[in-house]
Order: C-alpha cells, then sequence, then structure tokens
C-alpha cells in the first residue's frame, strides 16, 4: 500500500538528489545505470584506479546501490573512503550515507546522526524513518518536535511511524493537528492515516469517512493506489456500501485491490459473496496471490464449506504460489470444526513447513468440540514435546479440559500444576491475518 512508498520518500538520492542528466559525469551515469551493486562498485574502484576526481554524484549513486544490499562490510569501506575524499561534511552525502546505515545498522546510523556536522530537513526525516523502522516511536516524536523545521515529508514520516506500529490514536491526532495549522496532507499520510483508521472500530469509520471527504472534496484522482486504500479501509471497518462504491468507480484495479474486498467480506461472515467476487476476480484475468487464498480459506471456515474449501486449498499450488502456514491454518480448522479429525491430521502431517504451536491447538479445539479423545491423546502428545507451558497457557487449559473430560484426573491435576506455577496465559489469536 501507500506505505511501503515512505522509504522512496525518505531516500535522499530519490528525494533531494533527482537532477538532471546534465549535471552527471559519465562515470556517475555509469554508476546510477549499473545492474547491480557489483557492477557499481566496480566502476567506482575503476575510477580511484584512474585517479579520476570523485564527485558527489558518483558518491551518492553508490551509496544508493549500496544501501539495500544488507553488507555493512561493504558500508564501512564506502564509508572510509568518502571520509578521507573529505566528503563526510557534504550534507547530501552524509545523508546518503546515514540512510544507508539506517537499513543495515541503526546503532552506527544514530552514532553518524550525532557527529554530523550539518544537518537537514531531509536528515532529520531519515532518522524518523529509522525509529519507525525499530519501532520506537516515542523516539521517533520526540525527533520530529526538536527538528529546527518541518516539512511535509516530515509530517507524513511521523504519522506512518504511528501507524506502521499500531499507534493508530497518535497517528490521528497528529494528522489532526496538521490539518489545524492549514498544512495539506500528501497522498502519503493520507495513506498512512487510511490505514489506521480500518483498525480503530466506529471511531476510525468516522475518521476515514472524514479523510475520504477531504479527497473527494480536493478532487484528488482516485488512482489505483489511493483506491485500494480506501476499500481495504472501508471493508475492514465493514462498511461495503462504500467499499463497492469506490471498487467500481475505480478505473484501474489490481489483485490487492480485489483482495482487500475479498478479505472485508470473509472478516465480517459474507462468505459467499467472497467467493462470488473471487470467481469474478478470476474471470477477469486477475491472478490471485497468497493473501487472496487466505482470505477466501478464511469465508471457507466461517461459513462451514468444506467442498469449496478443498478445491481452493488445491488451487493455491495450481496458480504457482507458496503454501503458507496460514492456508494450512485454515484447513486445519475447516475441517476440524465439521468433525474431519482424521483429514486434518493428515494435513498436518503433509504439510511442507513445521507445524505452529497454532495449528496444532485448532485441531486440539476440535477434539474437544467432537469429544474425540482418542485424536486428541495424539495431538496432546505433539503439543507437549514442542511448546514451552510458560508461554502456551492458554494450551495447556485447552488440555487440562480435555483430560477432565476424559476423567483423566490424575493427568488433568498434573497440567493445573503446570498453570500454577507462573505459567503466563497468553491472549488469543487468530489463525488468519487479513491485513495488506
Amino acid at each position: 500500500m501507500l506505505l511501503s512508498r515512505s522509504s522512496h520518500l525518505l531516500n535522499p538520492a530519490r528525494r533531494q538528489f533527482a537532477l538532471s542528466a546534465k549535471g552527471f559525469n559519465s562515470w556517475a551515469l555509469r554508476i546510477r545505470n549499473a545492474p547491480s551493486l557489483n557492477k557499481a562498485l566496480a566502476i567506482y574502484s575503476q575510477m580511484h584506479r584512474q585517479s579520476v576526481p570523485h564527485d558527489s554524484f558518483s558518491i551518492l549513486f553508490v551509496l544508493k546501490a549500496c544501501a539495500r544490499s544488507n553488507n555493512l562490510s561493504i558500508l564501512h569501506h564506502l564509508h572510509a573512503h568518502i571520509t578521507k575524499l573529505g566528503f563526510t561534511t557534504h550534507v547530501f552525502v552524509a545523508t546518503s550515507l546515514l540512510y544507508a546505515y539506517v537499513l543495515n545498522s541503526f546503532e552506527l546510523a544514530c552514532l553518524l546522526f550525532d557527529e554530523m556536522p550539518h544537518k537537514n530537513t531531509v536528515t532529520w526525516n531519515t532518522m524518523i524513518f529509522g525509529y519507525s523502522k525499530t519501532g520506537d516511536v516515542d523516539r521517533a516524536r520526540q525527533l520530529f518536535d526538536l527538528m529546527p523545521s518541518r516539512d511535509l515529508a516530515s509530517w507524513s514520516a511521523t504519522i506512518a511511524a504511528y501507524v506502521n506500529n499500531r499507534n493508530y490514536r497518535g497517528g490521528l491526532l497528529l494528522f489532526q493537528d496538521m490539518i489545524v495549522i492549514g498544512i495539506t496532507p500528501d497522498q502519503m499520510a493520507v495513506g498512512s492515516i487510511l490505514k489506521g483508521c480500518a483498525y480503530m472500530g466506529s471511531l476510525g469509520l468516522l475518521a476515514g469517512k472524514s479523510v475520504h471527504g477531504f479527497v473527494v472534496k480536493n478532487r484528488w484522482e482516485l488512482n489505483l493506489e489511493l483506491g485500494t486504500v480506501l476499500v481495504d479501509m472501508y471493508a475492514k471497518c465493514g462498511f461495503f456500501k462504500y467499499a463497492c462504491q469506490v471498487f467500481h468507480l475505480m478505473s484501474e484495479k489490481n489483485v490487492r485491490t480485489w483482495t482487500a474486498l475479498i478479505c472485508g467480506l470473509a472478516k465480517h461472515g459474507y462468505c459467499k459473496e467472497a467467493l462470488d467476487l473471487f470467481e469474478m476476480m478470476r474471470n477477469e484475468c486477475v491472478e490471485p496471490n497468497e493473501l487472496t487464498f487466505t482470505g477466501i480459506l478464511s469465508a471457507c471456515v466461517h461459513a462451514g464449506f468444506v467442498q469449496e474449501g478443498r478445491k481452493y486449498f488445491n488451487m493455491i499450488e495450481e496458480y504457482g504460489l507458496e503454501t503458507r502456514i496460514q492456508h494450512y491454518g485454515c484447513m486445519v480448522d475447516l475441517l476440524g470444526r465439521s468433525g474431519l479429525l482424521e483429514e486434518a491430521y493428515g494435513v498436518i502431517n503433509n504439510m511442507r513447513l513445521e507445524p505452529n504451536i497454532i495449528v496444532w491447538s485448532s485441531l486440539l479445539s476440535a477434539c474437544k468440540q467432537h469429544k474425540s479423545f482418542d485424536m486428541a491423546e495424539r495431538v496432546i502428545e505433539q503439543i507437549l514435546d514442542k511448546s514451552e507451558p510458560e508461554n502456551h497457557g492458554g494450551v495447556y487449559s485447552l488440555i487440562s479440559d480435555l483430560y477432565v473430560l476424559e476423567e483423566k484426573w490424575d493427568d488433568a491435576e498434573k497440567i493445573r500444576n503446570l498453570l500454577n506455577q507462573n505459567v503466563r496465559k497468553v491472549r488469543a489469536y487468530s489463525l488468519i491475518r487479513s491485513g495488506l
């Protein structure tokens, strides 16, 4: 979605150094157009061997190539060479180096930020992005408040920091402050807020409708990204009248747009509608992704559509997609609820992934529901072998309940004793992730 573009907006090489080609020498152009990091470094090294003077452009482009390499050793060498050349006081170069460290070693990024003699707004924005990436929203907000001057990207980056770290209310309050002081948000800020509104219930729906009204009032184009985030917000809030209106108004849709509406329908119990929409999507020759199948299988679970669930589960591989743990979890849940415990057990045994405690617990719950104690014994054996009591207290409570139903009092007592020894009962969680 729109939030995935935040790094591009904060990347100094994209944002502040998008200069015309006439300002580059031929070496810088070759580095910029290099097909790989190794090729860019080879050209950069060739410049050094031939005593070609390095300029800021050649350094910026090689830093851009290095930023996402996950190779800290190369970054260290490049940093040392930049220092030797005397470019560390060049604010654009230093900010690009900072961005590379944010992506590869945030601890070193913090040291570099503190040592930088000159900082501009992009430098501060880059650190806000870095703290957001590490989940430290409080520190990101502190930097925002300490900035000597802010631009639109500063507000958008801080709002995105709140939303990306699930502090939706904080993001909404900052967005409101932005509007109050007269700063017109960009598409990134709007996209961030709409994403957060999707998880705030009735308050989020009210705020989301207000933001949508702002978009309409200012005659923004309902492009693919903005339309998709609106569909996702309305669908997650269960407001399908507007979700469908936006969906049909969009001139261009992709798999994420269709998936947003499918997952929303499945989440709110419109299971038949979700399956119908999936078939419409296929008829439009839009190929589903892994998340689409998570939504479809979720719909089958809620509606008890066993035959359809089997069909769509097998269809995952037909599309050349990877069967993920969520898909296996949905199938185990679907078969278990329907009393097909042996088949559910077979799905687990044939998994290409290591079954996790959530999958086993789903089958164990089905054993309790259908009072299948023989199967429960097999499942309990697997759970006791793979889980730690201090991390899975809820599962051990379920095991204790099963032993009580089976009148195995001694075994039930043993499990209760484990629970009483400071075992933490974890909050319940879902097998299905529906976020885009």
